[in-house]
């Protein structure tokens, strides 16, 4: 594990001890784990973004033109 120093604004750093406190948990163990849901959030994103690489692209203005030719606009 590694020690570093972080600065929270005051009323997160007061909110995360709150948290830690009502969950039994200590403030690093709350920002290790959100950490870890964002990173996690972060891979999906990516995969997502590899998964639609081979679908076809429109601009926005032409798609603003086909739903206003299809009468959605």
């Amino acid at each position: 594990m590694k020690r570093v120093t972080v600065y929270f604004e005051d009323d997160l750093h007061k909110a995360l001890k709150l948290k830690a406190a009502e969950a039994s948990s200590s403030v690093s163990d709350l920002v290790n784990q959100a950490i870890r849901e964002s990173l996690s959030e972060d891979l999906d994103d990516l995969q997502a973004f590899r998964d639609r690489e081979s679908e076809p692209t429109m601009d926005f203005e032409t798609f603003l033109k086909s739903l206003k030719s299809d009468g959605r606009l």
